[in-house]
């Protein structure tokens, strides 16, 4: 296996000092066409002195040209990739105005923070259900180096590689708990703390061969898939009933048991076995009951 690319800082001559020697350039070259132009004027023709100052402008609009060619100004947070006939030589991260060898090439790389996005993808979750899920994805460039050799082109490479393990992701966990719910069980929609930190740990993974560092994850649209949405929001409705119905049984039957203790502790009535069956249809209608009930007068006796 080919190792990474190594980064390693190069320092480069100061761009005003250069800048200085360049000026000085130009009206060295703008003088000597000058002791050129002006006796050849005068003398209706050039002499050996002025051809002379000729090649020396020659040779000097040479000298600015190229010491034009090589200055370079790099932003904060970003950095020059230096590169010299197919060798890499080094990495410029200091901000500022710089010179260099014109021959060497120079490459650009921002280290700056970026947020992309990854659009909305349509896969399938644990459970196989067609869900559509999104995420936010904060990176940056850590090492110039390995971004710009190892890998063909570091920004569709992070692209590429975040749609491939937001899919992963997704076909990890169940969109949400099913009729099944096992203890601890990890969800897209319940526990989204979680799942980002899984999917910013696995694609960190995925990035680090290319000198890229994932600062953040998190998920951004999370949804079932159009045909299956109703569907789904009737099963959801559904379980919400019925954990609906569990609660209010589960407090009438506590309801029903306190008050039969409470008649026999207090002796309030002596109920047999038949009453008391009566009177717990009885109370669990009232307190079960999604109507308002209506109340009979019994103008008997207990047993009538």
């Amino acid at each position: 296996m080919k190792p990474k690319t190594q980064e390693s800082q190069i320092s480069v001559i100061n761009g005003w000092l250069m800048m200085a020697s360049t000026i000085a350039t130009a009206l060295m070259t703008i003088g000597s066409f000058l002791l050129f132009l002006l006796p050849t004027i005068q003398k209706d023709g050039p002499g050996a002195l002025e051809v002379t100052f000729l090649i020396g402008t020659v040779f000097l609009l040479a000298g600015f040209i190229f010491l034009c060619n090589g200055f370079f100004t790099l932003q904060p947070n970003m950095a020059a990739v230096i590169t010299l006939f197919g060798k890499y030589k080094g990495t410029v991260l200091n901000d500022g105005l710089h010179w260099t060898n014109p021959i060497n090439r120079r490459e650009k790389v921002s280290m700056r923070t970026i947020n992309f996005t990854i659009p909305t993808l349509k896969v399938n979750d644990l459970r196989g259900n067609p869900i559509e899920i999104g995420a936010v994805v904060v990176w940056k460039v850590l090492n110039t180096a390995q971004a710009m050799f190892d890998v063909h082109d570091y920004r569709d490479f992070v692209r590429v590689q975040s749609e491939s393990a937001l899919r992963h992701l997704a076909n990890t966990y169940p969109y949400d708990h099913g009729e099944t719910q096992h203890e601890g069980e990890v969800t897209l929609r319940s526990d989204v703390e979680e799942v980002s930190q899984a999917l910013q740990h696995e694609l960190q993974e995925r990035l680090a061969k290319a000198g890229v560092i994932v600062e953040e994850t998190r998920l951004s649209h999370l949804a079932y898939a159009p045909e299956i949405a109703g569907a789904m929001l009737r099963r959801q409705q559904a379980e919400a009933v019925i954990s609906a119905r569990r609660m209010i049984v589960e407090g009438a039957v506590s309801m029903v048991q306190m008050a039969l203790h409470d008649l026999a502790e207090k002796k309030v009535v002596e109920l047999d076995e038949e009453r008391k069956a009566a009177m717990v249809s009885n109370l669990l209608i009232v307190l079960c009951s999604e109507s308002e009930v209506q109340p009979v007068i019994n103008s008997g006796t207990l047993h009538n």
